[in-house]
């Protein structure tokens, strides 16, 4: 594949297609833990990128909202299409990033280092997308809280000490981080607002 049919790749319908994934990513911000599918219509992303969170970029990222690229995320052919189709800045310091682009969560910075917002401005903090694997294999988590009837159970590979991070930042509530789960083509919300406990634990 070439450098500029890579650049050029992007929505084929731009309006239609981000207002799509715009709703599926409100839709999974209002039901923490439910699967949201998005019809993306893109046939190739720059690796390591997932077609949902290439869709996301396409959708959320511009240039007011500075971002962070992990190691695996922070290469040529990402960061030229990114450039080209967002605008979005790069930074270099995680807790200056709106957004957090993360292909290994194994290998990411611990979650205080991210922008947790203010009191009076909690949304001034970083959203982190992470790429998984699946969304649907274990181990599992129970969620509850806010958006959601009594528990949900979640299937991800999330990074052993997520949860403790997580823990650890709730006490400043209502400053706090925003996931996005990304696995193919799908995505899954889990909201500060939402309680994840490994199945077993609680």
């Amino acid at each position: 594949m070439s450098m500029a049919f890579e650049l050029s790749a992007g929505f084929a319908d731009k309006v239609t297609s981000a207002q799509t994934t715009f709703r599926a990513v409100m839709q999974a911000m209002a039901r923490p833990g439910t699967v949201q599918r998005l019809e993306t219509g893109l046939q190739q992303v720059p690796a390591p990128l997932t077609a949902a969170t290439a869709a996301i970029a396409l959708t959320l990222f511009d240039h007011d909202t500075p971002l962070w690229l992990d190691q695996a995320t922070h290469v040529a052919v990402v960061t030229q299409w990114l450039r080209f189709h967002t605008s979005a800045p790069l930074v270099n310091e995680p807790d200056a990033a709106a957004f957090a682009l993360i292909a290994d969560p194994q290998a990411m910075p611990s979650l205080q280092g991210f922008a947790l917002g203010s009191n009076d401005y909690p949304d001034r903090s970083t959203t982190l997308i992470l790429q998984l694997a699946s969304l649907d294999k274990r181990p599992a988590f129970d969620l509850s809280g806010p958006g959601i009837r009594g528990t949900t159970t979640l299937r991800a590979p999330l990074p052993a000490d997520l949860l403790a991070q997580r823990d650890a930042l709730a006490p400043l509530f209502p400053r706090g981080l925003d996931l996005i789960l990304a696995a193919g083509d799908a995505i899954v919300a889990i909201p500060r607002t939402t309680r994840l406990v490994a199945q077993g634990d609680n």
